[in-house]
C-alpha cells in the first residue's frame, strides 16, 4: 500500500494516459436540435444518413408494426441519445447490442447504448415498434389521416413521429428505403422510385427508395386503394401519380390537374434548373383535409384542392417546392420564406406564362388591394413567428419581395439567381440571410435594405418606396392626382387565391398543419 504513494509522477501520468476516456467524457445528446420556433424538435449529438423502414400495416384496424434501421454518425461522445417517435417501442439495438430505452413527453424515445458511443463513429440503431397512428396525439394533434381504406402520413412541420423513429428536423436529412406490407388489393405509396412489388400469402409488399437527402417531414406514406398512372419524361424520369378510388366528384378535376405534373416540372426546369430527384408524381387520397404538401418527389393533395375544378396552380406550387424547400431546405423554421415565397412566386410566373396576368400585374394588384392598416402587413415573412409561420402574408408578401428584387436587379440577374440558388445549396439547408448574400453576389448590388423593407418591416412599404422598385405605380399616380385607375384583377388571381389553403392550420379532424389563412386558428407549437 505504501508503495502506491511513492510512484513517480511521470509514471503516474503515463498510467493515466493509458486509461480509456472516463464515463464523464460521454454526455447525453440534446433532446432538441436548437430550432428557434420549435426548440424541442429533432435531437442533438448525431447525424442520420439513411433510414430503412420495414413496415406492416392493417387498414382495417390502423395497426402499424415496424422495424426501423437507422444509420448515423455521432457528433459527440454520447452516453445517451434521443429519437422522435409516438408509437410504442418493444426493442432497441445499437450496433447490434440490446440498448436500454425509456420515453419522456409524448414523442421522445431516450436510448442508452450498452457501450457509450465515441464521437465521429458510424452507428446503427434498430427500433422495433407498433401502434395505431390515428390514436397518437402529440401536443394534442395528429399528423395521421385515417381514410376509409387505410391511412396517410403527410404533415408540416413534422409527421414522422407518427410512423417511424427519426431525428425529426429538416437540418438532418437522409436517404430512405421504405418497404410496406399491406393486404392484396391495397397499395402502399411512398417517396421516390418503386423498387419492387411482390405478393405472398394474401399480402403485397411495396418497396420504395428515395435516394437523395430528404427531410423527415417530407417522407410520406399512403395506404389505400388507388388508381395509378405511370409514365416517363423525355429525360427518362419515372412519373407515378395515384388517385384514391373513392374521390367522388373531385376525381376528374384532380386528374386533370395532376396529370400535368410532367409538363409543369419541365417548365419549372427552365426556371429553376434541372429537377433534383429520382422520381416525379403526386397523389390524392380520400382525406377530408383541405391542404397540399410538398412531400419529396410525390406531393400530397387533398381532394378539396379541386372542389371548384381543375387547378394546375396548386401543382405548380408543390412542384416548385421540390427545388425550394425540398432540395434546399430551411436551416431553422423561421426561414420559411425560402420555401413559401418562391413557391408562391412560381405560381405568378406560371400565370405570366399562361397569359393570365404577369407577375408585375399580380404584384401591383396585391399591393393596391391591401390597405396600409391591413394586419397582413404586420406579418414579417423573413421571421413571421411560429403562430404566423404559414400566414398568407408569408406567401403573398414573400412573392411581392421577389418581384421587388426582380425589378431592382433586372431579369437577367434575377433568373440567374433563381437557377443558381438550388445548385448552390443543393440537398442542404439555408437561411433567409444566405439568400440575401447570394443575391448580392450575383447582382453586385447592396440589397439588405430592400429585403429589410419587404420581408422584415411590420408595415406596408410607402407608395414612394414601392414606386422606387417599380411596384404600386397606379396607386402612386392616384395620390398625385392623375386619376389612374386601380390595377385590374389578373385572370389568374382567383385561381391562385384558391390555393391559399395549401397549408391551412387545422381542419375539422384536429390535424395540425400550416396556414395560408387570414386568421390562424388553434395554437402554435412553440413548446414542442
Amino acid at each position: 500500500m505504501h508503495r502506491r504513494l511513492i510512484v513517480p509522477s511521470a509514471l503516474a501520468a503515463s498510467v493515466l494516459l493509458a486509461i480509456p476516456a472516463s464515463a464523464a467524457d460521454f454526455t447525453p445528446g440534446a433532446p432538441g436540435i436548437g430550432d428557434s420556433y420549435y426548440p424541442a424538435s429533432g435531437n442533438g449529438g448525431y447525424d442520420v444518413s439513411h433510414y430503412d423502414l420495414r413496415l406492416t400495416y392493417q387498414p382495417a384496424t390502423d395497426l402499424l408494426e415496424g422495424t426501423a434501421t437507422i444509420l448515423a454518425t455521432t457528433r459527440q461522445n454520447l452516453s445517451r441519445f434521443n429519437l422522435d417517435l409516438g408509437l410504442k417501442v418493444s426493442e432497441v439495438r445499437v450496433n447490434g447490442r440490446p440498448a436500454a430505452f425509456t420515453t419522456s413527453g409524448d414523442h421522445e424515445l431516450e436510448v442508452t447504448p450498452a457501450v457509450p458511443l465515441e464521437k465521429n463513429r458510424a452507428v446503427s440503431v434498430v427500433v422495433r415498434y407498433a401502434g395505431k397512428p390515428s390514436q397518437v396525439k402529440i401536443d394534442g394533434w395528429t399528423a395521421w389521416h385515417r381514410t376509409p381504406d387505410g391511412g396517410v402520413a403527410a404533415q408540416e412541420p413534422d409527421s414522422a413521429a407518427w410512423w417511424f423513429p427519426s431525428n425529426d428536423h429538416p437540418l438532418d436529412k437522409a436517404t430512405f428505403d421504405v418497404s410496406v406490407s399491406v393486404p392484396d388489393g391495397t397499395q402502399a405509396i411512398s417517396n421516390g422510385v418503386l423498387l419492387s412489388q411482390s405478393s405472398r400469402l394474401g399480402r403485397t409488399r411495396f418497396t420504395w427508395r428515395s435516394n437523395k437527402p430528404q427531410a423527415t417531414y417530407l417522407a410520406t406514406l399512403a395506404v389505400g386503394k388507388f388508381d395509378i398512372t405511370t409514365d416517363t419524361t423525355a429525360n427518362g424520369l419515372p412519373v407515378l401519380n395515384a388517385y384514391s378510388k373513392d374521390l367522388g366528384d373531385h376525381a376528374g378535376a384532380a386528374r386533370a390537374s395532376i396529370e400535368r405534373t410532367a409538363e409543369v416540372a419541365e417548365w419549372l426546369e427552365s426556371v429553376f434548373g434541372p429537377y433534383p430527384f429520382n422520381s416525379l408524381g403526386g397523389y390524392v387520397p380520400n382525406v377530408t383535409s383541405g391542404y397540399a404538401l410538398e412531400t419529396q418527389t410525390r406531393p400530397f393533395y387533398s381532394p378539396r384542392q379541386f372542389a371548384n375544378g381543375a387547378n394546375v396552380s396548386v401543382v405548380v406550387h408543390e412542384l416548385a417546392h421540390q427545388w425550394y424547400g425540398d432540395s434546399v431546405s430551411v436551416r431553422d423554421w423561421k426561414d420559411i420564406w425560402v420555401n413559401e415565397g418562391f413557391a408562391r412566386y412560381s405560381q405568378w410566373l406560371w400565370s405570366e406564362k399562361e397569359g393570365e396576368g404577369t407577375a408585375q400585374e399580380l404584384a401591383d394588384h396585391l399591393y393596391a388591394q391591401r390597405a396600409a392598416d391591413d394586419a397582413f402587413w404586420t406579418v414579417r415573412p423573413g421571421d413571421p413567428g411560429p403562430e404566423n409561420q404559414f400566414h398568407v402574408a408569408v406567401y403573398d408578401r414573400g412573392a411581392l419581395a421577389l418581384q421587388a428584387l426582380r425589378n431592382e436587379i433586372g431579369d437577367e440577374d434575377f433568373f440567374t439567381i433563381l437557377k443558381g440558388w438550388p445548385t448552390r445549396f443543393a440537398y442542404g439547408n439555408a437561411r433567409v440571410a444566405d439568400f440575401v448574400r447570394y443575391a448580392e453576389q450575383v447582382s453586385g448590388k447592396p440589397l439588405a435594405g430592400l429585403f429589410d423593407t419587404w420581408l422584415y418591416q411590420p408595415s406596408k412599404p410607402s407608395e414612394a418606396t414601392a414606386a422606387a422598385v417599380g411596384l404600386g405605380a397606379p396607386a402612386l399616380a392616384r395620390s398625385a392626382g392623375t386619376g389612374a385607375a386601380a390595377p385590374a384583377e389578373p385572370r389568374s388571381w382567383k385561381k391562385i387565391a384558391a390555393t391559399n389553403t395549401i397549408h391551412e392550420h387545422r381542419d375539422g379532424e384536429g390535424h395540425r398543419h400550416g396556414a395560408a389563412q387570414e386568421h390562424v386558428h388553434g395554437t402554435g407549437r412553440a413548446g414542442r
